[in-house]
């Protein structure tokens, strides 16, 4: 059996979440593994998992856990001898190069790309992290280039890969657990009719120009509400949005994993206007729950809806046509009963099982390893 040492800067808890336990249980058939990552909270961590623990600075959360995470890699190399190791984006990729570097090992390295890395340092975070922008592009390039595999989840990422002159050696989804979004049928849409925006108040969320277009498109549009759930740097936005329009937008922080599911079903659509995504998870769920989306023509988005179909796509950071089309899917006679029709059934395709994804991971790994 081949050995993997899983390395990203996703954070783990104990017991795993149910996503992990099952993505690992699957891997564990098939390869022995060992994980890199960081720890979500005080404890122990599980079995198989290093992780580095939580810094009282939040700021440097991140720097040291890229300075730790080569000699980190290293040592795991010395002692785990895995076959590759399995890194979660170019930035620990390039980590796990100088972690076999740092350990004189022969180890194989394969980078996966879920998403932009150009967006990182510029839409992610605080502004001043664009500064770092010229320095962590070419850290991602140097990664991609030098590594001895490359796995992509869209054809999206793939493209971004392709452009550096890189084939990718495998393209295919992560497996994510949305078994609460599949456990019952999807429901009819409701008598009241809702937009839905589920994620992190963000820049590469496109928060602003989410707010712009209902502020053009709400007028135009009464009765209808435009509910909001997320939390982040961009949350004064959200609330001058909710002063101005208190009649027609509601908005949460939070709401637990499982109430999303409910979320999606008390709305008519889902509104993803991102500047970028690999591919959008919350697009997948809001298909799964017979929902359209409305969103931008952006990132991997494409790969999951197509215009006029499964919903309704637009230009990138273009707030009168994102106003234009929420008035179209809420105004032009079944228009939305058409897409939410064709929204479950498309879901199919985009969705891994944990065999599945433990399988394709395997064969990656054999063919990498050689």
């Amino acid at each position: 059996m081949r050995r993997a040492l899983f390395a990203g800067r996703t954070r783990y808890s104990s017991p795993l979440s149910v996503t992990h336990a099952r993505k690992f249980g699957a891997l564990g058939e098939h390869l022995e593994y060992r994980v890199l990552g960081s720890a979500a909270g005080a404890g122990a961590a599980p079995q198989r998992f290093k992780l580095f623990p939580r810094t009282p600075l939040r700021a440097l959360d991140g720097v040291l856990f890229y300075v730790w995470l080569p000699f980190a890699i290293a040592s795991e190399l010395r002692s785990f001898r895995p076959d590759v190791v399995i890194a979660q984006s170019p930035y620990e990729g390039l980590a796990a190069l100088a972690g076999r570097s740092l350990a004189r090992s022969h180890a194989k390295v394969i980078v996966e790309i879920h998403g932009d890395w150009h967006t990182a340092t510029r839409l992610y975070g605080s502004k001043h992290r664009a500064r770092l922008a010229p320095i962590a592009d070419r850290a991602a390039v140097l990664a991609v280039r030098r590594a001895d595999a490359v796995r992509t989840v869209s054809g999206f990422t793939a493209g971004l890969v392709r452009a550096l002159g890189v084939e990718p050696a495998a393209i295919f989804h992560t497996y994510t657990e949305i078994a609460a979004f599949l456990e019952h049928e999807p429901t009819s849409l409701p008598s009241r009719p809702r937009a839905a925006f589920v994620g992190v108040l963000e820049r590469y969320k496109n928060v602003e120009g989410l707010a712009a277009a209902w502020r053009i498109a709400a007028p135009q549009l009464p009765g209808v509400t435009l509910d909001l759930v997320g939390n982040g740097r961009q949350t004064e936005v959200v609330e001058r949005l909710v002063a101005d329009l208190p009649e027609q937008t509601t908005w949460r922080r939070k709401v637990e994993p499982a109430e999303v599911a409910s979320l999606l079903d008390e709305a008519w659509c889902l509104v993803l206007p991102s500047f970028s995504e690999g591919l959008p998870r919350v697009a997948i769920e809001s298909l799964a729950r017979g929902r359209p989306v409305v969103g931008s023509r952006a990132g991997g988005i494409p790969d999951a809806i197509e215009d006029d179909s499964n919903g309704l796509l637009v230009p990138s950071g273009d707030a009168p046509a994102l106003a234009n089309a929420l008035v179209r899917f809420f105004t032009e006679p079944g228009l939305a009963a058409r897409l939410a029709q064709a929204a479950r059934p498309s879901a199919e395709s985009l969705l891994t099982q944990p065999e599945e994804y433990a399988a394709r991971v395997s064969a990656l790994v054999e063919s990498t390893s050689g």
